[in-house]
């Protein structure tokens, strides 16, 4: 476990999609050599195979409530590779639809997280983890709830402000 940051170019995206179920049905090249996995290790695996423990529950809740219902979300993800190092994404994240308009799978596009943008996520990260670790997902949803008022921002006012 080396536990290095890697970067990828502002240019560049991460792409993949899962099931209705959250296993990974597709995964771009940069997708496979950020995560450090084979494409075979990937494809049909949880993506919570790249879930870093540093990462609040309370974001993964709010991502899935949201494309569940069929609505895109947009939240800050640290992911962590097969040798231990991490990435952070911008992930963009929407349901996509049949003929019928019934959600099919899942696609996420990421792309690189400014740094702004990061000195406001990883505290804030560290300060739901906690809440977390000492109350459960109800605190961190209670903390982050809070916060969001205090700034009189929605949660997608506060993420694409950032």
């Amino acid at each position: 476990m080396s536990n290095q940051e890697l970067t990828f170019g502002d240019e560049e995206f991460i792409v993949s999609k899962t099931d209705l179920g959250g296993k990974i049905t597709y995964g771009n090249a940069l997708f496979i050599a950020m995560s450090g996995y084979s494409e075979s290790e990937l494809i049909n695996k949880p993506h919570n195979i790249l879930r870093h423990e540093d990462m609040p529950a309370i974001v993964f809740k709010l991502l899935w409530a949201r494309i569940k219902e069929g609505k895109e979300i947009f939240a800050y993800v640290k992911n962590k590779t097969k040798d231990g190092d991490y990435y952070w994404v911008f992930a963009h994240v929407t349901p996509s639809f049949d003929t019928n308009r019934k959600i099919s799978n899942y696609h996420s596009v990421r792309r690189k997280p400014t740094e702004k943008a990061l000195d406001i996520i990883k505290p804030l990260y560290a300060t739901l983890l906690q809440k977390e670790k000492n109350g459960g997902i109800a605190a961190s949803e209670a903390a982050l709830n809070q916060i969001l008022k205090d700034k009189g921002l929605s949660y997608d006012e506060f993420i694409l402000s950032l």
